[in-house]
């Protein structure tokens, strides 16, 4: 149950995310077609893509993760027995992906509080707000800690879906 609806979150969040990219493309475009067919380039254009893919990219590290996409190098435990192979990756996550998360999203929650507090802006052509960027990845972290604890789930209980 807490698995599934873990991986739900995820899974809308990329679906919903994953709309972003249309609109940095589409204004990525507007900004090409602005400068060589009008020779009126943007103010605007380069910052807001610029923010719009950061926040593209990282809220979908834990609809990554659900999905296996994720870098990984099996070159060892690709020749391990499966239960040896469970064990280490659970090694992995306890050692490596818990504890990096964890500093993750606490540091990123006083990056963005301080940002908030500071009313910070970029320092581009337009002064865009920069904390809702800052909280987006702490909003990210606690995804894909969400999505870390249902991978975990799913290797102690033997779930399908930890067999992808």
């Amino acid at each position: 149950m807490v698995m599934r609806l873990i991986d739900d979150l995820n899974e809308l969040v990329g679906k919903i995310v994953s709309v972003v990219a249309f609109f940095f493309a589409a204004i990525i475009i507007f900004d090409v077609i602005m400068r060589y067919a009008f020779s009126e380039p943007t103010r605007w254009a380069f910052d807001v893509s610029k923010q719009m893919f950061g926040f593209y990219f990282v809220m979908l590290g834990g609809y990554a993760l659900r999905h296996n996409a994720h870098v990984r190098v099996d070159i060892l435990t690709e020749t391990l027995g499966p239960r040896f192979r469970k064990a280490l990756e659970l090694l992995g996550y306890a050692v490596f992906f818990f504890p990096f998360t964890w500093i993750f999203m606490t540091r990123s929650w006083d990056f963005a509080s301080r940002s908030w507090s500071q009313g910070e802006v970029t320092y581009g052509a337009i002064q865009m707000p920069v904390y809702p960027l800052k909280m987006a990845m702490c909003a990210a972290a606690g995804l894909l800690l969400l999505q870390g604890i249902s991978e975990v789930l799913k290797l102690l209980f033997g779930s399908q879906e930890a067999n992808r």
